[in-house]
């Protein structure tokens, strides 16, 4: 190989290290650091289960009171399309009726049991009073500020629609993080929220979710 050669492939190779070197130190030189708009190193799990009764308003209200950055929840749809915030469809585990939500009204929904195995911890279980079910929008009204990270637990349209119309009525497009592990649900929340700002997670590993 030539000196001159050997120049410029030295002159080439050194370039690219220091550049290389350069973007890692400081990837803003070519891209502006993205604002967040919100950080959540405290995430409390369907309202924080094994303190409270999970998924309900007491659960929520603690996991706030005592400083968690995001509240995580779960939803389904009513047969009068009302968005209720619960992990399990069928209602067997949670209230001991086996019966699913979406064959009943709201007000037909049974209370949650005063005592319920924490289903993603072994020998622990969660009690308390409120044992109502909450609706999605109650939440959001009591928490105007709080970042919720939602689940939709099942591939319904309309539940999709009725979420995507809540986050932008209570205009928490910037503080909520919605969809599911599926691909195809998240697809359909990506289509129902692409006129909107709402941050459609693609997958559920930012978060445990059982």
């Amino acid at each position: 190989m030539s000196s001159t050669a050997a120049f410029y492939l030295l002159s080439t190779l050194g370039g690219y290290l220091v550049t290389s070197f350069l973007l890692l130190k400081y990837p803003t030189l070519l891209h502006q650091r993205k604002k967040q708009r919100f950080l959540s190193k405290h995430i409390s799990h369907r309202g924080g289960a094994g303190e409270n009764l999970e998924n309900t308003m007491a659960a929520f209200q603690h996991a706030v009171k005592i400083g968690t950055d995001m509240l995580e929840l779960d939803c389904h749809i009513t047969k009068d399309e009302q968005v209720v915030v619960s992990h399990d469809e069928n209602l067997k585990r949670a209230t001991g009726v086996n019966v699913n939500i979406s064959d009943l009204k709201y007000c037909e929904l049974p209370p949650y049991l005063g005592k319920l195995d924490v289903s993603f911890q072994r020998a622990c279980q969660c009690e308390g009073k409120d044992n109502r079910i909450p609706l999605l929008k109650e939440v959001f009204e009591a928490f105007p500020n709080t970042p919720i990270n939602i689940d939709i637990k099942v591939n319904n349209n309309v539940l999709i629609k009725k979420v995507s119309e809540l986050v932008k009525r209570y205009n928490r497009e910037h503080l909520t993080v919605w969809g599911n592990a599926n691909y195809e649900i998240v697809e359909k929340c990506y289509k129902e929220a692409k006129r909107t700002t709402h941050h459609v997670q693609k997958s559920k590993v930012s978060h445990l979710a059982f």
